[in-house]
This record gives structure tokens, C-alpha cells and sequence, in this order.
């Protein structure tokens, strides 16, 4: 009964000061309601500019996101301060800034990808349904979050890459432009008529369904080997897809070898030839008894070298 009666006037004195906040919840709902109401009026303004802008819906979808937690987050900030009045402000920016802090050291690198996810997003190096390749990776650019970009590669994989390491690394778009030259060496014989494989080589890749003709083709005499004269044959194709990249490359190869061996040109491969020391102990050293596969002069010796050489300059 004791404890009963020294409890009493403390909830007597909670309940009364219940009651006297409940205007201040009451003003602190109304707040957060109006906050929240126009963060999402905020959140459609900016998915309208992005897509007026051209940036894409995914773009103005994530920046209208953020600005709606942002707008909500300092309304539930308000209304605290509302319903708890001995809770500044200032204490507010304190905690905020400390916590900033933290959260910093604590996720570097999560904060790292989220922003660099953002910046992508916004600058568009590269969009959906882009081929790129990054380092060692290759393929289609499926989805772009804000912390990695996902990436099919063209033998069925996925490759999820840190969206820090593609804004600060080197990334090839291979689908950035409409159009994309590409090029194939093919060796003629070294007294092949150079024009005339020129001009039946132009003439194939001229024939090949999808080869542009403005960029025209061309054909250049790139090298001089060892063994064959080398043309490089050069031309553009659109769109630069890799599937359309690999039927024209067929395309184009077969019909240029075809054509230049109904021409009559060569197409000649690598040979090597072999030379044989004809040497023994007995001719070691001996420059005029050493054969390296060629006939043997006056001054050299047999092939096992039993014969001796010449004393007096006459034949033996």
C-alpha cells in the first residue's frame, strides 16, 4: 500500500502530461503528414524533369526516392522537436553530424559504389542493353543499381561489377555509336598482282549483305613478311552488336578468300626449311669440309669426312 501511494501522484503526474501533449502529437502528425505529402508531390516533379531532360525514368525514379526520404526524414525531425520541446534543434544537427561521421568510416566503400551508382545514372557513360567491356569482362549491361551494374555476358553468365570501379576505370561502350569498322589481314603471294587482289577483295566485301557503303571499305597493304605481302581489308557495319559483329566478320572472310582463290591469287601459309650439318670430329672447325645441305665444293671433304683434304692446292 505504501509503494501504491508513492506511485499514485507520479502517474497522476504522467497522465497529465499525456494529456497536455496530445495537441502538441496532434500538431506533430498534422506536419509530418504535409511533409510526406509533399515529398511525394517533389518525387513526381523530379521523375518528370529527368524524363523531359532525357536522363530516363530509371534516373529520376532514384533521384526522387532520395529527395523523399531526405524531405521525410527532417519532417519526422520537426515533429519531434513538436512533441518533445526540450529536444533542440541543435542537438538534432549534433547527432546528425556525428552519426555522418560514423556511417562514413564505417561503410566507405558501400558509400563509395552508392554514389558513384548515382553519378552513372546521372552522366549515362552507358545505359540498359549497352555492350561493354571492362577488363577481362564482356557483355550486356542488363541492369544498373545504385551500388553495382549487372552484366550478361555473351555465354550466359552474369557479372556483377562495384559501380566505383566502372566510374573510375577505363570502360569500352562497344554500342555507343551506330556504326563500327572492322578489319581482317589476309597474305597474298609475294608475286601475286597486288591491284588485282585489291580490287577483288573490295569487290567481295562490297557484296556482303550489311556492309555499309558510307564508310566505304577499303583494302591497304599493311606489311611486307616474310613469306606473303599483307593487305588489310577494312569495313563499318550498324548496328555494332556483337552478334552482328561475328555474322558480318564470317560473312565478309568467306567471300574474300573465296573470290581471291577464283582469282587466281595466293594465299600462301608459313613454310620452313631445314639445313643439315654434314659434319664429323674430323671436319670440326674446318670451314672448307663443312656442308649445311648444299652441294660439296672441290675443297670439301665426303660425308664422313674420311677423305683428307688437299695439301698442295691440286686435287687429291
Amino acid at each position: 500500500m505504501d509503494t501504491l501511494r508513492e506511485l499514485w501522484p507520479r502517474l497522476q503526474a504522467m497522465g497529465r502530461t499525456a494529456i497536455e501533449a496530445l495537441p502538441n502529437l496532434a500538431v506533430a502528425l498534422l506536419l509530418l503528414a504535409g511533409f510526406y505529402v509533399g515529398a511525394r508531390i517533389v518525387r513526381g516533379m523530379i521523375r518528370r524533369i529527368s524524363t523531359r531532360l532525357g536522363r530516363g525514368a530509371s534516373v529520376g525514379l532514384l533521384l526522387g526516392r532520395l529527395v523523399q526520404a531526405g524531405i521525410v526524414f527532417i519532417g519526422i525531425m520537426v515533429a519531434s522537436t513538436i512533441v518533445f520541446p526540450s529536444f533542440q534543434m541543435g542537438d538534432i544537427v549534433q547527432i546528425l553530424g556525428l552519426t555522418s561521421v560514423a556511417l562514413g568510416f564505417a561503410f566507405r566503400d558501400v558509400l563509395q559504389n552508392f554514389l558513384a551508382g548515382i553519378l552513372i545514372l546521372w552522366t549515362r557513360p552507358f545505359t540498359l542493353d549497352d555492350q561493354i567491356s571492362y577488363k577481362t569482362f564482356e557483355g550486356t549491361v542488363v541492369d544498373i543499381q545504385t551500388r553495382a551494374t549487372f552484366v550478361d555476358t555473351y555465354d550466359g553468365r552474369r557479372i556483377v561489377i562495384p559501380n566505383a570501379e566502372l566510374f573510375t576505370n577505363a570502360v569500352t561502350v562497344n554500342t555507343a555509336n551506330n556504326a563500327r569498322r572492322l578489319e581482317q589481314d589476309f597474305g597474298i603471294g609475294m608475286g601475286d598482282d597486288i591491284d588485282l587482289a585489291k580490287r577483288v577483295a573490295l569487290e567481295a566485301v562490297h557484296a556482303v549483305d550489311g556492309v555499309l557503303a558510307d564508310p566505304a571499305p577499303d583494302v591497304l597493304v599493311v606489311e611486307l613478311g616474310d613469306f606473303a605481302v599483307i593487305l588489310r581489308v577494312r569495313w563499318w557495319i550498324e548496328p555494332p552488336r556483337k552478334a552482328d559483329l561475328m555474322a558480318a566478320r564470317d560473312a565478309v572472310l568467306t567471300r574474300v578468300k573465296q573470290q581471291l582463290a577464283g582469282a587466281g591469287v595466293d594465299l600462301p601459309y608459313p613454310t620452313s626449311q631445314l639445313l643439315f650439318h654434314d659434319q664429323t670430329e674430323d671436319t670440326d672447325g674446318d670451314r672448307t669440309r663443312q656442308r649445311e645441305g648444299w652441294p660439296a665444293g672441290s675443297r670439301a671433304g665426303s660425308a664422313r669426312g674420311t677423305d683428307a683434304p688437299p695439301t698442295n692446292g691440286s686435287a687429291p
